[in-house]
């Protein structure tokens, strides 16, 4: 969570950096350096650092924008800084705990980047990918439309009307009383095995291209089916799900490195309360401790 100092530096940087144009201060790739305060250089780097601090508080404003804001947040970043200092708070016990906290933040970042963010590489996730779609098994999909009432007579009645010729999507617009398919002709796109109430899924599954159902009974009413077209499901394609699965490769990594750096040490806990909780976790049975 962004503590209150830190989203009132970034509303003020929002405020006042939005207003001007954001070109005013985009660096050369030569200078590294994007702006001097009272004499202190900000440079690329520290933008850099800033976006991964706040960069997800950000949303999805324009790159330009974005680099704008944490710019600014930087610069009052520094003056709230110099303004420390010239309160002598450097050298208050509180300001030494913090530096204590923030050094072992930023190595624990570092060592993160290391040995498991830059460990993951594109290549790796896609031989993962490679693998896991030799692992699939073919899966069937159907695209449809129904038609849902309430009785069974009234579906045998619009039966015997498609079966005379009756256009089905004309006859779901007309009479069908589910109103997300209704106006779209009853179409529900493609799906496959698992996906509808197990009823209408056997009688969908059974059709040929082009026939339409028997009256079927579910929970919502009785239904008509016509089946548009059958294929085999394709696997999503690796640029869609690339980041999704680069993301879970460092998550599955950074667990791995946590679970084997938990293993190799000491760690005593003293408070109480928190050591009650890990012994009881350590009971068979017990469930493990919510991420």
């Amino acid at each position: 969570m962004i503590s209150k100092v830190r989203l009132g530096l970034v509303a003020t940087a929002l405020a006042g950096g939005i207003a001007i144009v954001a070109s005013g201060f985009q660096a050369s790739a030569q200078d590294d350096v994007v702006a001097v305060v009272n004499g202190k250089k900000i440079t690329e780097a520290d933008v850099r650092f800033a976006e991964s601090e706040i960069g997800s508080d950000l949303g999805s404003l324009p790159e330009a924008t974005k680099r704008r804001v944490l710019v600014e947040y930087l610069i009052e970043n520094q003056l709230f800084a110099e303004a420390a200092e010239g309160e002598k708070l450097a050298s208050t016990p509180e300001f030494d705990g913090r530096m204590q906290y923030w050094r072992r933040r930023a190595l624990r970042d570092t060592y993160f980047d290391a040995a498991v963010k830059n460990a993951v590489t594109e290549a790796q996730a896609k031989a993962l990918y490679d693998q896991q779609i030799k692992l699939l098994k073919p899966e069937e999909e159907i695209k449809a439309r129904h038609i849902l009432v309430e009785s069974e007579e009234k579906a045998k009645e619009i039966a015997e009307k498609i079966a005379h010729g009756a256009d089905f999507a004309e006859m779901a617009k007309q009479y069908s009383k589910d109103p997300g398919t209704k106006d779209d002709g009853g179409s529900l796109g493609y799906f496959t095995r698992g996906q509808m109430v197990p009823q209408f899924e056997e009688a969908a599954f059974k059709l040929e291209t082009g026939d339409v159902s028997e009256p079927v009974q579910t929970q919502f009413g009785w239904h008509l089916i016509q089946v548009e077209d059958r294929r085999q499901r394709k696997p999503p394609e690796f640029d869609v799900i690339k980041d999704r699965l680069i993301a879970s490769m460092i998550h599955r990594k950074a667990q791995e490195i946590a679970a084997k750096l938990r293993g190799d040490a000491t760690i005593e806990y003293v408070d109480p309360e928190i050591k009650q909780q890990v012994e009881r976790e350590k009971q068979p049975g017990a469930e493990a401790p919510k991420q």
